[in-house]
């Protein structure tokens, strides 16, 4: 068994049933503050690392190497089969060290403050970064790059967030094990921005919610989230193999005056649009990384719809062209119509309209709502309903119905 599925079941099993609108509380913690280990860099060279009060360098088996001022910069790099720190006329150099800040103080990585420490490990030619912190730490780096600078009407969603941020990691501890960390830094896990610019709205956010989940027959549930849902969250499956749970179910994103909570987005509307040669440099681009045939990005004839999901999303799209139709599925058609690399087309609740010059595509135009997968809490909906005065308990359970809220550690 996994140390995350250890802990998962652990964790699970502490838990009491309570009715949605109740937290279950105890004056003491009932199980131990869980770690985190966060991949912030995972194949680099190179790194600064520095910190206010100065470092002390470690080595697993041998303990304490070295201390490093504060103000004293040391220089990461590769060396031999090893990792090489330099700074303060010490160099130290091991496949494995570790980074600690003296009590109190925040280790900068490149200019970015974290708390907790660092691991550097050896992997291959280059090396790994890996920032071990307690996980209600990690959570103010997390709710602070997933949500932003909010205001005090807002904080019943920053809560709703550090429930369901907490709930996520809990879920997919040792999603990476295999390569030494739990998650990633960036959208492939949860956006984490570390320690800079703490606020302290959201500091209370993470306390006031203080070992907080979600789960459903007593187990974690799969916390998914995302920007905007343009008035109408996605079914799980709709968006993700294998996400089929009766909490994962399209629900209605809308206030009772009928306009969608999430409206107050910059995303809720969106319009993309390209010329024929812009399209096809796009479709050569994307194709081939789905594993695509190349074939339509030369010979495209039309794009259609060819089926929508239950809350009118885009469930498939034809591409099609003379030469034969290549179906694109899923958030695979996010990837497939990235407007830049790096980007994914804002979501798939989109109409597409087509201008010909005979049977030649002279323009693409594709308007669409919302921003993201659709699938759990809508982070701009959550933002909508706390300012219409719900609760972050209210919020929680209008995405993830039948859910119950616990408190576990």
């Amino acid at each position: 068994m996994t140390r995350g599925l250890l802990l998962l079941v652990g964790l699970a099993a502490l838990g009491c049933v309570v009715r949605p609108d109740e937290v279950s509380l105890s004056p003491e913690a009932v199980a131990p503050l869980p770690g985190v280990r966060i991949g912030l860099l995972t194949d680099v060279s190179r790194v600064s690392l520095d910190s206010d009060l100065g470092l002390v360098i470690v080595d697993p088996d041998e303990g304490e190497l070295v201390r490093v001022a504060a103000g004293t910069a040391l220089r990461g790099s590769t060396r031999g089969s090893g990792i090489a720190l330099d700074g303060g006329g010490e160099r130290v150099t091991r496949r494995v060290l570790l980074v600690e800040p003296v009590e109190g103080g925040v280790i900068t990585v490149d200019g970015k403050g974290y708390r907790g420490r660092m691991e550097l490990r050896r992997s291959g030619e280059r090396f790994q970064v890996i920032n071990h912190i307690d996980l209600e730490s990690y959570l103010i780096g997390v709710i602070r790059g997933e949500m932003g600078t909010r205001s005090a009407n807002e904080f019943e969603a920053l809560k709703a967030q550090a429930v369901a941020a907490r709930t996520y990691t809990l879920r997919n501890l040792g999603r990476w094990s295999d390569q030494g960390f739990d998650l990633v830094a960036g959208v492939g896990a949860q956006v984490y921005l570390g320690s800079d610019r703490d606020d302290p709205l959201i500091s209370d956010a993470v306390a006031a919610t203080h070992g907080e989940v979600l789960q459903h027959d007593g187990v974690l549930i799969d916390a998914f989230y995302s920007s905007t849902c343009g008035g109408h969250t996605e079914d799980g499956v709709a968006a993700f193999v294998g996400a089929s749970r009766p909490y994962l179910r399209s629900v209605s994103d809308l206030a009772p005056d009928g306009t969608a909570y999430c409206s107050i987005s910059p995303r809720f509307t969106w319009r993309e649009s390209w010329n024929a040669e812009q399209l096809t440099t796009i479709l050569r681009r994307t194709l081939a990384a789905e594993k695509l045939p190349r074939a339509r990005a030369n010979d495209l004839r039309d794009l259609r719809p060819a089926a929508r999901t239950a809350s009118g999303r885009v469930a498939s799209l034809d591409l099609v062209g003379s030469g034969g139709s290549t179906a694109v599925q899923g958030q695979s058609i996010r990837r497939v119509l990235s407007p830049e690399p790096g980007t994914w087309l804002r979501s798939t609740d989109f109409t597409i309209k087509v201008t010909r010059s005979g049977s030649r595509i002279e323009r693409v135009t594709v308007e669409g709502r919302g921003n993201g997968h659709g699938v759990g809490m809508c982070q701009w909906g959550a933002i909508g309903r706390a300012r219409a005065g719900q609760d972050y308990a209210t919020i929680l359970m209008s995405y993830f119905p039948g859910t119950e809220l616990q408190r576990i550690y």
